[in-house]
């Protein structure tokens, strides 16, 4: 019951914080975050904070994931790619909104960790391969939508390769120290949306291996 008293403050403070989009509040109020965070973390899972987890990698306070997932404007029928992971929380709330989505990780700890937690949490419609997520996965390509969850240097021609028409592309773009998130949308055109600091993206259309 704590944790529930705790999601239903974090979606008001989030509505608080600016965040309108009713489906993008529905899910993270479905989403159990304290079970995507480190057992010593729980007590601070709602709190609007980054939080770290293995690999040295992050799992996004929840406005973060609020804003990027609400810029995304994920539709019930679609076929959505995460590039990075993480946690599963984000992968998660995507598969509370999406038909399905492919989350890839480049750490294999990560994907594994993630595989299980998406499984046992129900979310039969999230699927985690474990392989160099800033080239995107092909294979199961095009996706009407993509989330990029570490910062990039650009918007990769791989990732608009992947890209459904009518698609688009959310993203945290700059350099490794301060990022902006950035929307790409059909028509090739860029939208700027706030600063942001994410863990760099790593890999052949990242920053460096």
């Amino acid at each position: 019951m704590e944790y529930e008293r705790e999601r239903a403050q974090m979606i008001l403070d989030l509505m608080r914080m600016g965040i309108r989009d009713e489906r993008v509040l529905a899910a993270m109020a479905k989403v159990p975050r304290e079970r995507f965070v480190r057992e010593e973390d729980q007590d601070v899972a709602y709190g609007d904070h980054a939080l770290g987890i293995a690999e040295g990698q992050t799992i996004s306070q929840p406005f973060v994931v609020a804003r990027m997932t609400e810029l995304l404007e994920v539709g019930p029928d679609h076929h959505v790619l995460e590039v990075g992971t993480g946690s599963g929380y984000q992968a998660a709330v995507l598969g509370e909104l999406a038909r399905d989505v492919v989350s890839v990780e480049r750490h294999a700890v990560l994907a594994e960790r993630a595989r299980e937690l998406l499984a046992d949490n129900g979310y039969e419609n999230v699927r985690v391969i474990a392989a160099d997520a800033s080239a995107g996965y092909p294979a199961d390509a095009p996706y009407d939508r993509i989330l990029v969850t570490a910062a990039s240097p650009g918007i990769s021609p791989d990732l608009v390769q992947q890209l459904a028409p009518g698609g688009r592309i959310v993203a945290p773009v700059g350099n490794e120290e301060m990022q902006h998130l950035v929307v790409r949308y059909p028509d090739g055109r860029e939208t700027r949306h706030g600063a942001v600091k994410f863990v760099p993206l790593r890999g052949r259309a990242g920053f460096h291996y």
